[in-house]
């Protein structure tokens, strides 16, 4: 029972009403209605109210509100049974079904749109590709069958004039795969003709309003719709529904279902045709019928794909065949006429049933197994045309009728007489209800031999002329003792109806009055073999192919085929057995229902009309449905198939009861969990009253089933845990052996590889070390360390301790500058003391003797570390030659032109750098601590250019780390100021035309060198590293 809504919007079950009368139904009804309640629930039965508006209680939001809820949870509504359907499918593995009743208007097309919307959003979890296709394909299936199926009535806007069943089929998860759509008797006279105030189907509308001008001038057609005689009676009316919107929405629909564009624009096609046909004129001559606008004929023949001559012939001729002979026998301009109506119907007739066809091999289930895939299990949606009484009633309104008192017949069988009648087989107390039963009715129209389609048919099988009138005096006289059959010549002082005219069944829903006009041609439903011959013939493959009939022969004899009535007849009782197929008479007793209402005839959403709702309420038995849930029991199960789906919830029955039978099992089941006073026990079956007990033990169950699944999950994964720890402990061990196996043959193969590496020449540089396990490759370079070291000691072993000097500061040149300069000079030996080397200065180095011999008497220095000739350029730009004499406590400036007089001394201590370019010149530039920096560039007499930068360099290094304790360290610094061909300054400077400069190193601005304190100065602008940078140690 529903619940979780106030009482101000009245009752939410009309089970909870305090008295069942038809006033209280009534009033809860209509209060709901003004409210915007429009759903209500007679135990699982929806009872919906058309409201005449758009309401916003069908989003996502709702949806997920609804979705697992057990019926009673939630405030009434089309999901509500939307889901208690999928679940019973889901739970029980067996097939459902949701009926949808009510008359013309009531909306019951909308309710299985919003029931299939549901379903399609609820499932699907993981998104499956394939799955969203086939829910996407159903539910795009919808709007093409309304466009083609549909039309305005006065009653409806949207008015379902054909019967659609869906099944939609699902896997064993619970996901759709297919389905299947099954259509019953299209109102095709509504092609030819309409009532006042009505339409024909949307999909002329929706061609003429929505087609493209190209594509209306490729069909011959024009957006007037005032210009075709078979839709003009609608031409003028005013529709809710958006035509040129709508066909863009079919013709997508259509894509995504799966039609191809031939097949689309045939479509179009046929629908031309039929508009076209409905202009054809014919005229009499003499007495030859000929067509009036020929033009149209040959447009005709275009748009079908045939012959003009083949057309004609076939809208004014008949083929007979008497005996071997073949006449063509002329129409009248009646059966001209006739002819040409039929033919239009026919077309549209099998138009719609290919295209159901056609959707039908998109969306049905192919190849799938049951011992692969799992159970098939099926949910139906019965969306058929509600009870009609009209103004004129014909031979659609009769099948209609009969349509609806088979569905009323089955919903009596299932809800009410099954109801008591299996009480009664069980042995349960219960209180007879009285309630109207149709079966009298449905035998009336059925009953074989007597029923009113088989004398039809007999009518329609006599030979000669039979006229309608000749009908009705037929029914007059096998059924005018008939309780629920008259007519005017059965009842003479009844004025509603007309003599040889008119006759009356009193339906369940109230009496009606039908027309016999029309009837025997109806349901003979006639085309002449000539029409089927012609589309057969036509190039058009898919036209061909709804017309298979068209390749016999004339002479070839065949069946009879059987008539429209009989054909309609023994599709619903097919209906009626599928649904009743569906069924579990175990459990549930019925299928699920929406029972639709109309408020009212004049579509607003403001009227509640008493007088109309109370009659739908009665001929739905709605009263008699309340009656039977307030004495009946919700839920029966047999007690073996109870047990085996609540067993868990007792320790008495879980896993297996040792009790004398299944039904003391049930009984202790139970009372254990408190609901005897809900239950009553039959001979094979347990009975629950209410549902808030059943879904009490489903959520039990549900509860019970976490715990059994989590200690089934738990032995499980214990299982498997073991498993896996298993196999991962022989896993690591085999990992390990492997492990210590590659350590050791790396360990055997280095020792092989480097065995007697000391008696090798280059103490084994050449040997190439073995790729290492990952585990050792730290280990390596640990090892490939120590190695070098050795390998280092070895060589310095074998090298003069006088040379070792040389060496040292080799080795610091290179740490300094290697990478930064070509040439470091390493490949020579490093004499160091150049001004005394008679190559470099054959006349003056006797000169310079003995000043350095004085210079050491007087500093008391100890080792002469470097010594060469330089250059200078002062800033007159005038270059000079100079000399540099470096000892370990001094840096000399000589003039060797006056005999090496020193011209300036700076203790080495007060050396605070050296800067070098990385280009080829050799500019070199001593930093001091008071800023008077040195500037100087080196070069050698024999040989010319040769480099000493890097001996230089090499020397001062070697001398300081031997002198300090702390790591000489190279900064590289850049000077932005942009090098120039020729150096200028105030205290002097050197040409680079003298030094070998390409461009590269420091360049210095003129006349910075003497402001090298002040900001902005060279020293002060070293800010960033440049490609062609100086480098600066210290």
């Amino acid at each position: 029972m529903a619940e979780q809504e106030s009482l101000e919007f009245g009752k939410a079950d009309f089970v909870l009403m305090d008295t069942v009368s038809m006033p209280e139904f009534m009033a809860n009804l209509r209060l709901r209605f003004e409210k915007g309640r429009i759903y209500t629930f007679i135990g699982e039965v929806v009872v919906s109210v058309n409201p005449y508006k758009l309401l916003n209680i069908y989003g996502r939001d709702t949806i997920e509100q609804y979705k697992g809820r057990e019926l009673y949870e939630r405030p009434p509504h089309l999901f509500a049974i939307a889901d208690a359907a999928y679940k019973a499918m889901k739970r029980r593995s067996k097939d459902t079904c949701i009926v949808i009743s009510g008359e013309s208007g009531a909306g019951k097309t909308e309710a299985s749109k919003y029931i299939m919307q549901y379903i399609a959003a609820i499932t699907n979890p993981s998104q499956r590709a394939e799955v969203e296709r086939v829910k996407n394909m159903l539910l795009k299936s919808n709007c093409v069958l309304e466009a083609f199926g549909n039309a305005k009535t006065n009653r409806n806007d949207n008015s379902s004039r054909f019967g659609k069943y869906m099944d939609i089929n699902f896997d064993f998860k619970g996901d759709p795969i297919g389905g299947h759509i099954n259509n019953y008797l299209l109102e095709k006279s509504r092609v030819i003709v309409q009532q006042p105030g009505e339409r024909s189907f949307h999909s002329f509308y929706q061609l003429l309003q929505g087609g493209s001008e190209q594509m209306l001038r490729s069909l011959h057609l024009q957006k007037s719709l005032s210009s075709y005689n078979y839709i003009h009676v609608g031409a003028q009316l005013k529709s809710s529904i958006n035509d040129a919107a709508e066909f863009r929405v079919v013709a997508d629909a259509m894509k995504v279902i799966g039609f191809k564009p031939e097949e689309i624009q045939t479509v179009y096609k046929i629908l031309a045709t039929i508009l076209h046909l409905g202009n054809l004129k014919f005229v009499v001559d003499g007495d030859t019928p000929l067509i009036e606008n020929g033009k149209v004929v040959s447009t005709i023949a275009e748009l079908l794909s045939t012959k003009t001559d083949m057309v004609e012939k076939a809208l004014l001729y008949r083929t007979v065949a008497t005996g071997r002979d073949i006449i063509d026998k002329q129409h009248t301009e009646q059966e001209a006429s006739y002819g040409r109506d039929a033919f239009a119907k026919a077309i549209y007739e099998r138009l719609f049933c290919w295209i159901v066809t056609r959707i039908n091999d998109i969306i049905e289930v192919k190849n799938y197994d049951t011992t692969i895939h799992g159970k098939n299990t099926v949910i139906g949606v019965l969306d058929i045309y509600g009870f009609e009484i009209f103004d004129n009633n014909s031979f659609e309104q009769f099948c209609i009728n009969y349509c609806n008192e088979k569905l009323q017949q089955l919903f009596i069988q299932l809800v009410l007489k099954q109801e008591q009648e299996e009480y009664q087989r069980e042995g349960i107390p219960w209180k007879h209800i009285d309630y109207f039963n149709n079966q009298i009715i449905v035998d009336l129209v059925e009953q074989q031999h007597k029923g009113i389609i088989a004398i039809l048919d007999d009518a329609c099988m006599n030979v000669g002329k039979v006229t309608d009138e000749m009908f009705l005096e037929a029914l007059n006289s096998k059924l005018g003792k008939h309780a629920h059959f008259s007519s005017r010549k059965l009842c003479a002082s009844d004025k509603i109806l007309e003599f040889d005219r008119d006759f009356r069944i009193r339906h369940y829903a109230g009496d009606v009055v039908y027309s016999v006009i029309g009837f025997i041609d109806k349901n003979k439903d006639t085309l002449f073999q000539d029409f089927k011959r012609l589309m057969y013939n036509s190039s058009n493959p898919v036209l061909k192919n709804m017309w298979p009939e068209g390749k016999l022969s004339i002479t070839e004899v065949t069946k009879r085929p059987l008539t429209a009535a009989t054909l309609f007849k023994n599709s619903m009782i097919a209906l009626v057995d599928n649904l009743a197929s569906k069924i579990d008479y175990c459990g549930r007793k019925e299928p699920y229902y929406v029972r639709c209402i109309k408020p009212n005839d004049k579509k607003s959403p403001q009227i509640f009309d008493d007088e109309r709702c109370r009659h739908q309420v009665e001929y739905l038995g709605l009263l008699e449905n309340v009656r039977v849930r307030r004495a009946g029991f919700a839920f029966r199960q047999t007690y073996e198939k109870f047990l085996h789906r609540y067993k868990m919830i007792s320790e008495f029955t879980w896993p297996n009861h040792d009790l004398p039978s299944d039904k003391e099992a049930v009984k202790k089941l139970i009372e254990r969990c408190g609901f005897q006073d809900d239950v009553a026990y039959g001979k094979t079956k347990i009975f629950i009253r209410t549902p808030r007990t059943l879904f009490t033990l489903e959520e039990l169950r549900a509860q019970m089933l976490i715990r059994i699944v989590l200690f089934l999950q738990k032995v499980w994964r214990g299982t498997l845990a073991r498993m896996r720890y298993k196999r991962t402990k022989a896993a690591l061990t085999i990992i390990r052996y492997y492990r210590r196996y590659k350590v050791k043959s790396y360990i055997h193969e280095v020792a092989r590889r480097f065995h007697g590496v000391k008696t090798m020449r280059d103490y084994g540089k050449h040997v190439k070390w073995p790729s290492p396990p990952k585990v050792l490759r730290r280990f390596e370079e640990a090892l490939q360390t120590i190695f070098n070291r050795w390998r280092a000691s070895q060589l310095i072993k074998s090298i003069p301790a006088s040379d070792l000097p040389q060496v040292r500061a080799k080795v610091a040149a290179m740490e300094m500058l290697k990478g930064q300069r070509a040439d470091l000079g390493l490949q020579r030996a490093w004499e160091g003391n150049y001004l005394a080397s008679k190559p470099d200065t054959p006349q003056t180095s006797g000169t310079f003797v003995p000043v350095a011999n004085e210079l050491k008497r007087k500093d008391k220095y100890m080792n002469v570390l470097f010594s060469c000739h330089v250059r200078k350029v002062n800033r007159f730009s005038k270059v000079e030659d100079r000399a540099i004499f470096v000892t370990d406590r001094h840096l000399y400036k000589m003039d060797p032109t006056k005999q090496y007089k020193v011209m300036k001394t700076i203790p080495l201590y007060n050396l605070t750098g050296l800067s070098v370019s990385n280009g080829k010149d050799q500019l070199v530039v001593f930093h001091t601590k008071d800023n008077k920096d040195l500037i100087v560039c080196l070069f050698s007499k024999q040989p010319t250019h040769e480099s000493r930068i890097g001996e230089l360099v090499g020397v001062l290094v070697n001398h300081f780390k031997r002198v300090t304790s702390n790591r000489v360290r190279a900064k590289k610094k850049v000077c932005v100021i942009q090098w120039k061909s020729k150096y200028e300054s105030q205290e002097g400077a050197e040409s680079s035309a003298h030094g070998g400069t390409e461009n590269s190193g420091v360049g210095l601005e003129p006349g910075e060198l003497g402001r090298s304190r002040r900001p902005g100065s060279w020293r002060g602008q070293r800010i960033t590293e440049t490609p062609r940078g100086a480098w600066s140690f210290s």
